[in-house]
């Protein structure tokens, strides 16, 4: 009798450096979407622009949120594949990846923690007192990932590995908080019956998962009437997204690539073109374009535009960057590898690039209130764009650390396998 050969074992790339690499392209398409909203806006075709996001195309998917027009499509719909994503890199990381122990958590969290409470609080010291404002201390408190790697990616091989590793792991724990503001202080009035269907769902889901079943179909099945449950409940539906991806089925693949047999990994590389080439570029086409002729010092200078720009270009440096200080200093993690602490303070500014998920939270924190949001966009845009020139320009003159060559092969063979850098 022979013996059976083993069966082979099926293996796709890293999720990590295919992560890196479709956020940094990812990135600059989100830039040119940002952009070409902006030229629309400003252009003679600036009201078919606004009509065309704010016209019916359907029927009222709920009595409060209205007809169905392209932007809430774009909003509570395409956002909450973009959100599903980011619960499944949230997963992957903290189940099977670089937040899977505590000693690799402690410096990310705390860092994504700093670099949001402390734009908050510059927020509400400059425009907390201003009637109706205080709702959106949470909009610079975000960061975007796609925009702040693609910043990093256009300084080549000035960016160690080390750097972007870091941005990547802060902004994963970012929007692990930015999701929990959201459910928790964005969240409109509860429809109880519809809380419970979503959360009989979302048992169902888990139960799957539990009893071994695979199929991602079942998944997708169970992930769309969650989010209509969810829509439907008050609590906003894009947060469906990372509670479905919370019940996919992961298969651990320590120190390798990812398997091909988990759920989780092939759902994360399927949706990660889609997401990164079209959902997140659409959003900001959406909800970029701000008008800006008249727009003085004035303007700037207001409460609302004033207090996000601050908050992004300075809370989000000093808070991140006094963090890593701190916790490096009282020894409760290492210096990150191949870095210098300039560096460190270069990857602090991008962070307060808010770009989309900023733009995301405007939306809710002055819900039917048009002058607010175009405020918050430019404030949005301010901050971004300084942090996004400010980092750029400390990263592209700041000197190499001395063992940079060394820490950046240790680095790229820990997280590849198969004989490519994460770069």
């Amino acid at each position: 009798m022979t013996t059976p050969e083993p069966l082979p074992i099926l293996r796709t790339p890293s999720a990590l450096r295919h992560f890196l690499a479709s956020e940094a392209a990812g990135g600059m398409l989100l830039m040119a979407a940002a952009a070409l909203a902006l030229i629309v806006a400003n252009s003679p075709l600036a009201e078919d622009y606004h009509h065309w996001l704010e016209m019916a195309v359907g029927p009222a998917l709920s009595a409060k949120l209205g007809p169905t027009t392209p932007h809430l499509l774009i909003n509570d719909g395409l956002m909450a594949i973009f959100f599903l994503l980011v619960g499944l890199e949230i997963k992957r990381e903290f189940v099977d990846g670089r937040l899977s122990t505590w000693d690799r958590r402690r410096l990310p969290v705390i860092a994504a923690a700093a670099g949001m409470a402390l734009p908050a609080l510059v927020y509400l010291l400059l425009a907390g007192g201003t009637p109706g404002l205080a709702r959106g201390w949470a909009i610079p408190a975000a960061t975007d990932i796609a925009f702040a790697i693609g910043v990093l990616a256009l300084l080549g091989k000035r960016a160690p590995t080390s750097l972007k590793l870091f941005l990547t792991t802060v902004a994963i724990a970012d929007d692990l908080g930015a999701v929990v503001i959201i459910a928790l202080f964005y969240t409109a009035s509860l429809d109880f019956i519809a809380l419970a269907a979503a959360a009989a769902i979302l048992a169902g889901l888990w139960l799957l998962a539990r009893s071994g079943v695979l199929s991602l179909w079942v998944y997708g099945i169970g992930a769309a009437a969650l989010w209509y449950a969810v829509l439907l409940s008050g609590v906003h539906a894009t947060v469906a997204g990372v509670l479905a991806a919370m019940v996919v089925p992961i298969v651990k693949t320590p120190g390798a690539p990812d398997s091909a047999h988990s759920p989780l990994h092939r759902l994360e590389h399927a949706l990660s073109p889609w997401v990164a080439f079209l959902i997140v570029p659409i959003f900001g086409f959406a909800n970029a374009g701000v008008h800006l002729s008249g727009l003085g010092s004035e303007a700037l200078l207001a409460p609302l535009p004033l207090a996000i720009a601050a908050g992004l270009f300075l809370g989000k440096q000093l808070g991140i960057f006094t963090a890593v200080r701190l916790c490096c200093k009282m020894g409760m993690a290492p210096p990150l590898r191949g870095a210098t602490w300039v560096q460190v303070y270069g990857v602090s500014i991008l962070c307060g690039i808010g770009f989309t998920m900023s733009l995301f939270i405007g939306t809710l924190a002055f819900p039917g209130n048009a002058l607010l949001i175009e405020e918050a966009k430019v404030g949005i845009l301010a901050g971004s764009f300084l942090s996004a020139v400010a980092g750029f320009i400390v990263l592209r003159f700041a000197a190499p650390h001395p063992g940079y060559v060394r820490e950046e092969a240790e680095i790229c063979a820990e997280i590849d396998t198969d004989g490519d850098c994460a770069r």
